[in-house]
């Protein structure tokens, strides 16, 4: 199996679908809809490189949820599937629970 394995602080996220209908069923067009800012962590960097040549290690692990800025990162598709290449620093927080 391939996977997408991310550099430096950098983290692969798949982001969490949004409903294309309203609570009062309205269909969104693509147009309409906001960007996710929210996403399961895939796979995670080895870490940053400091200026004196140690590795910071990333502090998030695969499988976690994480809320993001809204336009952070890079998206990519893979396999048929949309993916975020973000970095650590973009994310907000971790949602538990």
């Amino acid at each position: 199996m391939t996977t997408i394995q991310p550099l430096g602080d950098r983290l692969v996220v798949k982001p969490e679908v949004r409903d294309e209908v309203t609570s009062s069923g309205l269909v969104l067009p693509d147009t309409a809809k906001e960007k996710p800012m929210e996403g399961k962590v895939i796979s995670v960097g080895p870490g940053r490189v400091l200026d004196s040549g140690e590795r910071q290690d990333v502090e998030l692990k695969e499988g976690q949820t994480v809320l993001f800025a809204r336009y952070a990162g890079t998206e990519v598709k893979y396999n048929d599937t949309e993916y975020l290449i973000i970095s650590e620093k973009d994310v907000l927080a971790i949602v538990e629970g």
